[in-house]
């Protein structure tokens, strides 16, 4: 298994960042979090990547600022390397609506943002469970 799992994380609440990168300290200490506020962020980090791409996206739906979350899942679909990547969207806002939406994007996981620590951690715990320890997921070298 590798060293390290790098998470793109596309979320406007700072708070997110913080208590993911918190829990992961003892549930995932593998995880390597970026974090970008903004769509604009996100294209960015994109297009100046080069290397190693991120291992999963979680990614909230509902940004601040406009673009939406959606919008950038429609653009890691048609980018060439980016389709590759899983997309795990992380909303506090669950509606069959918004989740046939996100699959109907692409999107490899419709999830919902825990509201208590202990919840935190049993997503994270999850998160580590699937994706770092049991699926296989290629590296992706971005250019």
């Amino acid at each position: 298994m590798p060293t390290t799992f790098t998470i793109l994380l596309v979320d406007d609440d700072p708070e997110i960042a913080d208590i993911l990168t918190r829990v992961s300290i003892k549930s995932f200490p593998e995880a390597r979090f970026i974090h970008v506020r903004h769509f604009a962020d996100a294209v960015k980090y994109l297009d100046n990547l080069n290397g190693l791409g991120p291992n999963v996206v979680l990614l909230d739906i509902h940004l601040q600022t406009e673009p939406s979350g959606f919008e950038f899942l429609t653009l890691m679909r048609n980018h060439p390397i980016g389709c590759l990547v899983p997309i795990i969207i992380l909303t506090a806002t669950s509606t069959k609506t918004l989740a046939l939406e996100a699959y109907n994007r692409g999107a490899t996981a419709f999830t919902v943002k825990p509201f208590t620590y202990h919840d935190w951690k049993t997503y994270v715990d999850q998160l580590r469970l699937y994706w770092f320890e049991t699926a296989t997921i290629p590296r992706l070298y971005f250019r």
